[in-house]
């Protein structure tokens, strides 16, 4: 809850930032207090993480200023962040090696926010040997440790799973700490903002509440404004009645307000005629779509991932397909696509049935077109619903203005480019699609466009994605992928997947602690010490043994580094002073070690 007379953290008076000819903020003022989280929309490119980075202290505006009350401590995840090289991840995210192991692991914080950015596997490696994801979920649990007044985040949702977003929300809404996030996550955004900032035209226009209260804000000034365009009035309005007749909104509004949007979307129809669609879907497709039967698949290593799987998809069927990382939800993707066999067990497909298939690859562009060639190349034309339209009305659709058409492939951003592959993929007018994470780098707006198209199209699909508000908003049914060899269907939809998801943790750390304590029975105990600080000491002896070993190695190196410097004494000093350091706490690392040692006998 935010304190009754919230301290002013950082204000921004009339703060100006341009980009070539490009006024991305023009003369914006705004504050951020004590308890407030905001989170900042606005379409890709408008300037949103030009405002965090310069509120952050990042970057500097052309004009204006920004001032930070007292010795307020900020931390600041960026998308383009960078970690020290060489450093492991313990190193990174607990401050570096002079801090030791046993001060932070025994704090249950650290090891929570280890845990729910899923990093606490990874403590020993190297940051050079870690992907983009891991990363910025490196940076992200920095950042969250940190004892921070202020935590600014660039799309923080990125590279987690659903269960990742869930625990990220939860923490987030439990800290102290003020919040400003830019996220296209609607879900996240609607449950942790109490505040929404969007930038738009060199403007932030602030709003109270989440993503429910935005798009009440935006279909209000759409019907009160006689310039606003007919289609932004209608995906407001749908988009609004979509979450009206949803589970009740998480909306600040007062009654009358809400009496009042009730009365904008009386007229609006549901988002898909379903009855309707289905039948279509049925005349394009016929009865058989694809089928699996009896299948089985393994990943590349030989690990199952699903056996004796029989599954038949039907015309018109919407499924949202859910799983952690790594469970084999791309695998059955591309198995429905006839890529990857399915033997024993065999795949059978209709034979009027075309897939679109949006792959997470990026490598079926052409570099050299032009962005309207590229979706020609496909097709000139396309029908959605009862509407036809041109390929470059559909490019237009998903954020490609006329002059951004006439771009080179080779110059589009990566969200640029999945738009692009989306486009290409619908242009080719499919009846089943296979859409993996199609969110990805895509703004809300182009979100809504989206789904808008997709609410329309009449055929199967079938999309992976981690953005709970899409398998909500786009899907009829939930599919989930729980490592066990199945696939299980959730008619709860994303709330009964985590709860699941809860229930099958708990089984694995009663079984953990069964297996434990039957180890601990067969074990004689160590005299004047309980099985469980018996296996806390364990522990904390295994760390220190990898402490003294990267010690180790460092000392290997600083002496390898003297010998090459030896006519160098400026170094030799530098370097001398650094083997000293070293050898301290490689020393007290070992005679830590056989304290431990001792009370282990």
């Amino acid at each position: 809850m935010a304190p009754s007379n919230p301290t002013a953290l950082i204000n921004a008076d009339r703060i100006s930032k341009s980009f070539g000819i490009k006024q991305l903020l023009d003369s914006v003022s705004l504050g951020v207090h004590e308890g407030q989280r905001i989170g900042v929309v606005g379409l890709n490119g408008g300037g949103k993480t030009t405002l965090l980075e310069i509120l952050g202290g990042i970057t500097e505006p052309d004009s204006g200023r920004v001032s930070r009350a007292g010795d307020i401590r900020v931390e600041t995840v960026t998308q383009r962040g960078e970690l020290p090289a060489g450093a492991t991840v313990a190193e990174v995210v607990v401050g570096g090696p002079e801090v030791a192991v046993h001060e932070w692991a025994g704090d249950a914080r650290v090891r929570g926010i280890l845990a729910g950015i899923g990093i606490d596997g990874l403590l020993d490696r190297r940051v050079d040997e870690l992907s983009g994801g891991q990363r910025r979920r490196v940076g992200l649990a920095t950042a969250l440790i940190a004892d921070a007044d202020l935590l600014i985040l660039d799309e923080p949702t990125n590279h987690l799973d659903i269960e990742g977003v869930q625990w990220l929300a939860d923490h987030l809404v439990s800290r102290r700490s003020a919040l400003i996030v830019v996220t296209h996550d609607r879900w996240f955004l609607d449950t942790v903002a109490t505040r929404t900032w969007e930038v738009h035209s060199g403007r932030v226009d602030e709003y109270e509440g989440g993503y429910n209260d935005w798009i009440f804000a935006r279909a209000e000034r759409v019907r009160l404004s006689d310039a606003a365009e007919e289609r932004r009035r209608n995906l407001a309005r749908k988009e609004l009645a979509w979450l009206r007749r949803g589970p009740p909104a998480r909306t600040s509004k007062p009654r009358y307000r809400i009496e009042a949007a009730e009365k904008l979307i009386a007229d609006v129809p549901p988002p898909r005629d379903t009855v309707t669609l289905s039948a279509f879907a049925r005349r394009r497709l016929g009865r058989v779509v694809i089928e699996l039967e009896n299948a089985h698949l393994e990943t590349p290593s030989g690990v199952t991932l699903l056996d004796d799987l029989t599954w038949r998809l039907t015309p018109g069927e919407r499924v949202g397909l859910v799983g952690v990382n790594g469970s084999g939800k791309t695998t059955l993707l591309r198995a429905l696509a006839g890529e990857v066999p399915v033997a024993p067990g065999r795949r059978i497909e209709g034979t009027t049935v075309k897939i679109g298939w949006l792959r997470q690859e990026l490598d079926d562009l052409d570099e050299d077109q032009r962005v309207l060639d590229a979706v020609e190349d496909v097709a000139t034309r396309i029908v959605v619903g009862d509407k036809e339209m041109s390929a470059s009305q559909l490019a237009e659709r998903l954020g490609f203005t006329p002059a951004k058409q006439r771009t080179p492939v080779r110059d589009l951003s990566g969200g640029e480019r999945r738009r692009l592959q989306l486009t290409r993929v619908l242009m080719a007018e499919p009846n089943v699609l296979l859409l993996d994470e199609p969110t990805n780098d895509l703004d809300i707006d182009t979100l809504q466009q989206v789904e808008d198209i997709l609410d329309s199209w009449a055929g199967t699909l079938v999309v992976i994605s981690h953005d709970r508000y899409l398998i909500e908003r786009i899907c009829d049914s939930t599919w989930a992928l729980f490592g066990d060899g199945q696939l299980t269907n959730l008619p709860g939809g994303i709330e009964q997947y985590l709860r699941k998801r809860r229930e099958l943790a708990a089984a694995e750390d009663k079984t953990a602690t069964k297996k434990v304590a039957a180890e601990s029975d067969s074990t004689p105990e160590p005299t004047g010490m309980s099985a469980a600080e018996h296996r806390e000491t364990r522990k904390t002896m295994n760390r220190l043994e990898r402490q003294i070993e990267q010690l180790s190695a460092k000392e290997d190196k600083l002496h390898a580094d003297l010998v090459a410097a030896a006519t160098e004494p400026g170094t030799l000093v530098t370097l001398n002073a650094e083997l000293k350091s070293v050898v301290e706490q490689k020393d007290s690392a070992e005679a830590r070690w056989l304290e431990l040692a001792e009370l282990m006998e």
